[in-house]
Formats: structure tokens, C-alpha cells, sequence
């Protein structure tokens, strides 16, 4: 139901779901439960549609740190994890920390799934995005030599 008012553009009242089953996930599953952090990152997407940022990335970090050490490093869900944090990072204004991320998430991606995959792709669109957004051609150049070779 959270997500369902998210889609409607209802962040207020999808933020009050969210945090009622982050809440009841935790006491009933613990807080490292797979489920437990799902609640948690979207909570934090909720956040981030409401504008809040600093918010948005406690949770991701806490949500990052379970899951890699949880469900491993490499695992989809942690990748996914590293992405979020980097797209809030962004929001944030920290576009060092940003672009670290998004390339650390492409580069596993591209050695994990293959350059062909459609999150592979996406991660490469958003580090490209980054990288365009920052005016940098001297990275963008280096981007697509590197990549898209």
C-alpha cells in the first residue's frame, strides 16, 4: 500500500505505511532480516521524494553496510543498495562520492553480469548522466573509450 500512494505521488502518507512496516519488520524478523532492509530502502526512496536527503542517506548507508555484509558484496541487491546511495549522493551535492559510487557499481556489474545486461546498461546511463551533468569531457571521453569499446 506504501508504494502504491508513492506512485500516486502521496509521499506523506506512503512515508507513515513505510515506516509502520519498517517498524513491525524489525521487531518481527530483526533488523538485518533481507525483508527488514527492502522496508528500509524504501522508506529512504520515500524520503528522497519528499526532499529529504540527509535522511535518505542514513538509511542507505545503514542499508548498504547490512547487505554487503549480509547478503555479500557482489549480491544484486547490494549493487542496487550502492546505487541508490550514489543517486542521493547527488541530490546531496557530493558528486566525488557520486561518481565513485556509480563507476564501483558499473564496473562490478560489467565483471558480474556482463556489459549486455539491462543493470549493467543502467549503470552505465547513470555514470554517463553523472559524467555529462559534471561538463567533464575529459572523463565522458575516457567513459566511452573505456565502456562502450
Amino acid at each position: 500500500l506504501g508504494n502504491t500512494y508513492s506512485r500516486l505521488g502521496k509521499f506523506a502518507e506512503a512515508e507513515k505505511l513505510h515506516i509502520q512496516v519498517l517498524e513491525m519488520r524489525t521487531r518481527v524478523l530483526g533488523k538485518e532480516h533481507p525483508d527488514t532492509l527492502n522496508s528500509m530502502g524504501n522508506l529512504a526512496a520515500i524520503y528522497t521524494d519528499l526532499g529529504k536527503f540527509t535522511e535518505a542517506e542514513m538509511l542507505e548507508i545503514q542499508v548498504l553496510e547490512m547487505s554487503a555484509r549480509i547478503l555479500g558484496k557482489e549480491h544484486p541487491d547490494t549493487l542496487n543498495s550502492m546505487s541508490n546511495l550514489a543517486a542521493t549522493y547527488i541530490d546531496l551535492g557530493k558528486f566525488t562520492e557520486a561518481e565513485m559510487l556509480h563507476l564501483q557499481v558499473l564496473e562490478l556489474r560489467i565483471r558480474i553480469l556482463g556489459k549486455e545486461h539491462p543493470d549493467t546498461i543502467n549503470s552505465m546511463e547513470n555514470w554517463g548522466i553523472h559524467i555529462v551533468d559534471l561538463k567533464d569531457l575529459q572523463k565522458l571521453k575516457c567513459y566511452i573509450f573505456r565502456f562502450w569499446r
